[in-house]
């Protein structure tokens, strides 16, 4: 089978336009079949999502923000904060012609953070990075085409992030001088991804075509970084304006993948004709993926520590990781992907808790927010491309705990991602963190 076909099966399995769609553990993320899979990030954080996915000037004394890693500055000497958020996410996948619903639920993230010293801040954890999870039948009168992807088993796979980071305290502001931290992370991305495509040719037609496999497994393993600053300026006696950047430099890292390329008989896969690899050749060999050189901007404005509004720009010569087969024809044929200018913004505001409240509620903070994203993807389709966007919203709550130290969030969001022309998936993403903030090394003067 040529390329050019290739290419249009993989697409209609995309958009799975007179398709029967197979639900599998997990979402049914077609777009994840692309690169390292779909990614939820910030939105999976709880603390994120209820802001409407502002993060770069969030700071907080008991909890952790990762997406701008001087955030740490914020922890207090003498503490030790853990922070755990889990994600429950109902998604509906539609096109012109059909719909699919779909549910699921994981562990957000495991964060904690603690100080080294009174101007160095510790934190790490492990968060999900992307996720690979699809399956489509594509039933002709000639070929039932399937694509999956996953762990190979029929469930869900992708790529895990563990990061360790650092802040420093660079200036402590006394009321009129600024409070200026910066910041480091470093991440060690693991994780298996499978796909495959098979061609099962009905009954009376297999006296002239053989059932094909395409398979490739691809299993990262790599070492990314990024740098932040936050500012924090009084401005009068009243407010203050917050500023934060973050950078990810342009980096370009191996992939190692291994594929296979063969036919078999009927159902029974253990009588097979190998196409590849080439007799006496490896079946294994080195892709590359890139991460974008990524600049983002976060301003923000409070009052009284009673109010604040926030607001984040991201700016990146495309979204995700950009992956590169290292293979002159491709396993599955050309990708219908193409990169280009990506940007994300986002606004929230706030009404803060106020700690020396009279009332339960007034210590409460309430918050919601708006997100659009341009140029998520970009998918050509006879010869027509099409950007596909996102926006979303959320909204949430923070409740103290233990005299106010530690948190309970929730949260809820929405997103939209695409449009029926192609395909739309229509998400609720709803969250709940604890942030758990204890001294753990305060030495006591009595027994």
């Amino acid at each position: 089978m040529n390329n050019k076909n290739i290419k249009r099966l993989l697409l209609a399995g995309l958009l799975c336009t007179t398709a029967t769609v197979q639900a599998q553990n997990g979402f049914n993320i077609p777009f994840s079949q692309f690169g390292i899979g779909s990614t939820e990030q910030p939105y999976n954080l709880p603390m994120v999502t209820r802001m409407g996915g502002t993060a770069y000037t969030r700071a907080g004394y008991n909890y952790v923000n990762p997406f701008n890693p001087a955030s740490y500055g914020a922890i207090q000497k003498e503490s030790f904060v853990f922070d755990m958020g889990v994600n429950l996410q109902l998604s509906t996948l539609s096109d012109k012609n059909s719909s699919l619903k779909d549910a699921d639920g994981n562990v957000a993230y495991l964060m904690l953070a603690m100080p080294v010293t009174k101007w160095w801040k510790l934190a790490g954890g492990l968060m999900p990075y992307s996720v690979v999870s699809y399956e489509s039948v594509k039933p002709q009168t000639d070929v039932t085409t399937t694509y999956s992807g996953g762990d190979g088993r029929g469930n869900p796979s992708g790529v895990s992030e563990v990061f360790l980071g650092s802040a420093f305290n660079l200036l402590d502001g006394d009321g009129k001088r600024p409070e200026v931290q910066a910041g480091f992370n470093a991440y060690y991305l693991t994780g298996t991804i499978e796909r495959a495509i098979s061609y099962d040719f009905p009954g009376s037609s297999t006296t002239y075509y053989l059932n094909k496999r395409r398979y490739k497994k691809t299993t990262v393993s790599n070492f990314m970084f990024d740098l932040g600053i936050q500012v924090r300026q009084p401005l009068g006696g009243k407010y203050t304006l917050g500023v934060g950047l973050v950078y990810k430099p342009h980096l370009v890292m191996p992939l190692k993948e291994e594929a296979l390329i063969y036919t078999y008989h009927s159902t029974d896969e253990s009588l097979v004709d190998t196409i590849f690899p080439a007799r006496g050749k490896e079946n294994t060999f080195t892709s590359t993926m890139e991460q974008a050189q990524t600049f983002g901007i976060g301003l923000n404005l409070e009052r009284n520590n009673r109010w604040q509004v926030a607001l984040d720009a991201t700016f990146a010569d495309w979204a995700g990781m950009k992956c590169t087969e290292g293979l002159e024809k491709p396993v599955f044929g050309e990708s219908t992907l193409r990169y280009g200018p990506w940007s994300r913004y986002a606004v929230g505001v706030e009404k803060m808790g106020d700690m020396d409240a009279s009332t339960y509620w007034g210590r409460m903070s309430w918050s919601l927010g708006v997100h659009n994203e341009q140029g998520a993807l970009r998918l050509e389709i006879d010869g027509v491309e099409h950007r596909i966007d996102e926006w979303g919203a959320g909204m949430g709550v923070s409740m103290p705990m233990r005299k106010g130290r530690s948190l309970l969030t929730l949260s809820v969001g929405y997103s939209s991602l695409g449009s029926t022309e192609v395909l739309r998936r229509d998400t609720w993403t709803f969250g709940i963190a604890v942030s758990s903030c204890e001294r753990w090394f305060t030495k006591r003067r009595y027994n």
